[in-house]
């Protein structure tokens, strides 16, 4: 297949890999990964927002492969934490901590708000570069709120503390349901239309 058919997940995140390849299933382009193509950088996400952070990753990446690729940056926003840990979500409390420690310090912080305070959104933004550095941005949202348990064991990152209209967690969801109502899957319908556009 030729590299202009293929398109780059431009992440080496496992949990990512997973759902980007579900929600892109239908599109006309052989999804493979940087370490399917001997690829490995390391993008510093010090953008002023998700969309460049996200441009910068796309780019990178699709410049190193010589074909498409896609990106995104997404993160939780507390409204009872004044919107942290935003674009920080995924280096939150440093670099020592996992998904599960990253949890555990959310819950910490919030020790003690009221409900009303937890409401919280996802926001991802998800960038397409081609080689030659044009990218275009899809973007996605949902709301919910913070829980004071982990339930769940789906998902990955915040999922299991972050409840979802009906009172369920993310990390309870089926991946069907939560594609449908995700921040990334709203994103992602968006860039697969766009994607199915390049070859119509």
């Amino acid at each position: 297949m030729r590299a202009v058919d293929r398109l780059l997940l431009a992440t080496n995140n496992p949990g990512k890999v997973r759902e980007f390849r579900r929600l892109l299933a239908d599109v006309p382009f052989e999804i493979v990964t940087p370490a399917a193509l001997g690829i490995d950088i390391d993008v510093v996400e010090d953008g002023a927002s998700y969309a460049e952070n996200a441009a910068k990753k796309a780019r990178a990446f699709a410049a190193a492969a010589g074909c498409l690729a896609i990106a995104d940056d997404s993160g939780i926003e507390v409204d009872g934490l004044g919107g942290r840990p935003g674009m920080l979500s995924a280096r939150y409390g440093g670099a020592g901590l996992d998904d599960a420690g990253r949890v555990s310090l959310l819950l910490t912080e919030l020790d003690g708000i009221p409900g009303s305070k937890r409401t919280a959104r996802y926001r991802a933004v998800i960038a397409i570069a081609r080689p030659d550095g044009q990218v275009h941005l899809f973007e996605g949202a949902m709301e919910g709120c913070i829980g004071h348990a982990r339930r769940g064991a789906g998902g990955f990152g915040y999922d299991p503390v972050f409840v979802v209209a009906g009172g369920r967690t993310a990390a309870e969801l089926a991946d069907a349901e939560k594609d449908l109502v995700s921040h990334r899957g709203k994103a992602a319908r968006l860039a697969a239309a766009y994607l199915r556009g390049l070859v119509s």
